[in-house]
């Protein structure tokens, strides 16, 4: 009866392995693409001549002249030029474009004010820009080492504009790839 019982229990323990050898298995394939696309990145710079933008580095910066004036002095890393009706203020900005998995040659780069300014006059990199996109240049060269290229901010203010006024607007660049 003891040789019975062994006997059992090892037909047992191996038909309890056989089902588990023949467990349900499934597997399959999954085939990955991707399709490589260029593209290009812009970043604002504080030029090491000009007023340090908060946010620097980045596609979204701010660039504060502070208070400014005609005769009494500027501030710092500003510059001031008076002129017989009215007074710029400049400052240079860095103005950095990569490429990446791209051919292109060169980008161009345009800017456009946010809000119309009936008083004063604005340019960038030497353009005058309104609210309508305006090319500052069309055949840029990607940045690769340094901090990209400087393209000052100037603001053209007539004598007429009262003591205490505050300028703002945003300046909207956009580069696209050549």
């Amino acid at each position: 009866m003891k040789k019975t019982c062994l006997a059992l229990a090892i037909t047992l323990v191996l038909a309890v392995f056989s089902v588990s050898a023949q467990a349900a298995t499934a597997s399959g394939t999954l085939t990955v693409t991707a399709t490589v696309t260029g593209s290009i990145h812009l970043v604002f710079n504080s030029d090491p001549s000009g007023v340090t933008l908060t946010g620097t580095g980045t596609n979204a910066a701010t660039l504060a002249f502070g208070s400014v004036a005609a005769y009494s002095g500027c501030p710092t890393h500003v510059t001031c030029t008076p002129a017989a009706n009215n007074f710029a203020v400049s400052s240079p900005v860095d103005v950095a474009v990569y490429k990446y998995n791209s051919s292109s040659a060169s980008y161009t780069l345009t800017a456009a004010l946010g809000t119309a300014d009936a008083t004063d006059t604005w340019a960038v990199g030497g353009v005058t820009i309104t609210t309508t996109a305006a090319t500052i240049t069309a055949t840029g060269a990607y940045t690769t080492t340094g901090t990209g290229t400087n393209y000052p901010v100037q603001i053209t203010i007539p004598y007429t504009v009262a003591n205490g006024t505050n300028i703002s607007n945003t300046i909207g660049y956009t580069a696209t790839a050549n």
